[in-house]
C-alpha cells in the first residue's frame, strides 16, 4: 500500500504542471469573481429631471452632490426632459432617472404625500434592487424633521453587526478551498485514475499479492494527499490575498488542517466511488463540469443556500461541498472553534466512511 502512495505521490510532485492545473482554476476564480461581484455600486448614473425648481427639490439636488462628493455611490445628470431621461435609461446610458413633479415643494409643506418617481431598467435585477435601495435610504432621510419632536412616535432600529464588513473576496475563499481539493481530486483522481487502469498500470498492481483492500486504500491515500496539498497551498496563499490574518493563528491552523484533511478524504473517496467501474478514459473529462456544477454551485459557495428552491436545497443537505464550505467559513470569517464546526467534520468522516466502502465492494480485482 505504501508503495502504491509513493509511485502515485512521485509521479504528482514530477509534473509541476498538473500541480498548477490543480491549483490555478481557484485561485484565478478567486481574483477575479472576488474583484467582481459583491463590491459597493459606485458611479452609477442617475438621471434627475426637476420639474419643481423648488427648496426642497433643492434640497433632493444637494443630496446628490453630497454623495458624489463623499462616497459616489450615484454620480446625477440633470435633465430637463423626462422623456430623454427614460429613453438614455432604456438605452443604457444611464441606471435610473428620478422624476421631481411640478408640486413636489408645494405638497412637502402641505404634508400633503410628496411623490418623486424613479425609473429604473430592471432587466438588471441586481442594479436596479441597487440604485432603489440607495434612493428609498435617500428619502427616508429627507424624510426624517429638522428638529426632533419631543415625542418620538417612529420605532428605530440599531443594528449590531458580529463581524467587521466581510468583502465578497473574503466570502468566496472558503469555496476556492474547497474547489481546489476538488479539481485536484477530480486530476488526480478521476482522470490519472482512468488513464493508468487504460495504460495497463493497474495491471502491475493485480499480479501481486496485495488485497483489494490495501489497493483501494492505496489510491485513495495518495489521492488525498494530493487534495490536502492543493487545499493547504489555496488556504495559505488566498488568506494572503483576500487579506485575512486569522488565518495563521495557530488555534485556526490546526482546525483549518483537520478540514482540509477530513474534505480530501470525502472527495476522493467519492470520486473512487464514480470511477471504480469506468474503463473510458473520456469520461472523467465528460462529467468534470457537471459535477463541477451540480456540486460547487449549491454549496452555498458563491449565493447563499437560504435562497435556493426547495429541491436545490435537498442537494445542499446531502453535498459534502456543503459541509467543508461551512466549516471553512467559519474559522476563516468568523474565527469559531470546534464547537462550531464538527458538525461539518462528522459529516464528512461518515460520508467518506460511507464512499469507501462502497468503492470498495464494487472494485474488481480482475482484468
Amino acid at each position: 500500500m505504501m508503495a502504491i502512495i509513493e509511485r502515485e505521490m512521485r509521479k504528482f510532485f514530477r509534473s509541476p504542471a498538473l500541480m498548477m492545473a490543480a491549483m490555478m482554476l481557484p485561485l484565478v476564480q478567486l481574483i477575479v469573481l472576488g474583484n467582481a461581484f459583491g463590491g459597493k455600486i459606485r458611479d452609477a448614473r442617475i438621471g434627475i429631471v426637476d420639474y419643481d425648481h423648488g427648496p426642497q427639490s433643492l434640497r433632493i439636488r444637494e443630496a446628490f452632490d453630497s454623495i458624489k462628493a463623499n462616497i459616489r455611490t450615484v454620480t446625477p445628470v440633470y435633465y430637463t426632459d423626462e422623456k430623454k431621461a427614460v429613453e438614455d435609461v432604456r438605452n443604457g446610458h444611464l441606471e435610473g432617472a428620478l422624476v421631481i413633479p411640478v408640486d413636489y415643494s408645494r405638497r412637502v409643506y402641505e404634508q400633503n404625500r410628496p411623490q418623486i418617481a424613479l425609473v429604473v431598467d430592471n432587466t438588471d435585477t441586481f442594479m436596479s434592487s441597487s440604485v432603489e435601495t440607495k434612493l428609498q435610504e435617500l428619502t427616508q432621510a429627507l424624510d426624517q424633521p429638522v428638529l426632533e419632536p419631543r415625542l418620538v412616535q417612529s420605532i428605530a432600529l440599531d443594528i449590531v453587526e458580529l463581524y467587521p464588513y466581510i468583502e465578497y473576496m473574503k466570502y468566496l475563499l472558503p469555496g476556492s478551498i474547497t474547489l481546489a481539493m476538488f479539481v485536484s481530486v477530480m486530476i488526480g483522481g478521476g482522470i490519472v485514475y482512468i488513464d493508468d487502469k487504460a495504460r495497463g498500470v493497474h495491471e502491475g498492481y493485480l499480479v501481486t499479492p496485495i488485497s483489494k483492500v490495501e489497493l483501494v486504500l492505496g489510491l485513495n491515500a495518495a489521492g488525498a494527499l494530493k487534495a490536502m496539498l492543493a487545499g493547504f497551498v489555496i488556504t495559505l496563499i488566498g488568506s494572503l490575498i483576500a487579506g485575512i490574518g486569522a488565518t495563521f493563528h495557530p488555534k485556526n491552523l490546526i482546525l483549518l488542517i483537520l478540514l482540509i484533511t477530513v474534505t480530501s478524504v470525502a472527495f476522493i473517496t467519492m470520486m473512487s466511488l464514480i470511477m471504480v467501474r469506468v474503463e473510458d478514459p473520456l469520461v472523467p473529462r465528460a462529467i468534470f463540469g457537471v459535477l463541477n456544477t451540480l456540486l460547487y454551485f449549491p454549496s452555498g459557495a458563491i449565493y447563499p443556500v437560504q435562497a435556493f428552491p426547495t429541491w436545490l436545497r435537498w442537494i445542499s443537505r446531502i453535498d459534502p461541498f456543503s459541509y467543508g464550505v461551512h466549516g471553512f467559513k467559519a474559522v476563516l470569517l468568523k474565527d469559531v472553534g470546534l464547537a462550531a464546526i464538527w458538525p461539518d467534520l462528522l459529516y464528512l468522516s461518515v460520508f467518506a466512511a460511507v464512499m469507501l466502502t462502497l468503492a470498495t465492494l464494487l472494485f474488481k480485482r480482475t482484468l
